[in-house]
């Protein structure tokens, strides 16, 4: 590794270079100083010998058993969704899934299925299968107002959750609970409220944001 160079050295040698050779006389600098090799140790040894010290004190163990109790109670316990609080006036409206297309649609063969600007409604397709029930299952009276609705309606009603532990509820209930992540049904859908039950009527959905049973 080449000695490092001071600002001051460089600063000479560039007038060294502008300036006329003098014809038998050396230009004297003078004495900066020592120089020495920069040592630097490698990152990935520095990194090994710092994770084997951890090992050896049982800080490793400990960071590690840290991380998986976060990762496991982020899986049981996820974010609760914001803009959403409970029912405080019951309130009815629709949703109109019609979306117009902004691109051509083909088919696996290339050939033209739908052209750009093509307005369609999924459930001119398709139907819900299922009502869609949102709620809240840190509030014991959604939870039991969600199993009133699911027996009412013999089970054809899909629990999705927006606060609480869908993994506790499904294992109490022996059902499938579902979770809005990151809020995006209830956003797509307008609702502010829960628990709210979405349903279908015609070519629209209608939700119900409905008043907590007491």
């Amino acid at each position: 590794m080449k000695p490092p160079v001071t600002s001051l050295l460089l600063l000479m040698a560039s007038a060294a270079l502008l300036l006329p050779l003098p014809s038998a006389h050396a230009l004297d600098a003078g004495v900066i100083g020592p120089t020495y090799e920069i040592a630097e140790p490698h990152l990935l040894k520095f990194i090994e010998q710092r994770l084997r010290q951890k090992e050896a004190s049982g800080e490793l163990r400990r960071l590690q058993d840290e991380a998986r109790k976060r990762g496991v109670d982020t899986v049981r316990h996820p974010e609760p969704v914001s803009g959403v609080a409970t029912t405080q006036t019951r309130r009815s409206f629709y949703y109109d899934p019609t979306y117009t297309l902004d691109r051509n649609v083909q088919d696996g063969q290339g050939r033209l299925m739908f052209a750009a600007g093509t307005r369609t409604n999924p459930l001119d397709i398709v139907s819900l299968p299922r009502r869609l029930l949102f709620f809240d299952a840190r509030d014991p009276r959604q939870v039991v107002q969600a199993r009133a609705l699911i027996a009412q309606y013999d089970g054809r009603v899909k629990p999705i959750l927006t606060g609480g532990s869908y993994l506790d509820l499904m294992k109490t209930w022996q059902l499938p609970v579902y979770y809005d992540q990151l809020g995006m049904l209830t956003k797509r859908l307008g609702i502010r409220q829960v628990p709210a039950l979405v349903s279908q009527e015609g070519k629209r959905l209608r939700i119900d944001e409905l008043e907590v049973a007491q």
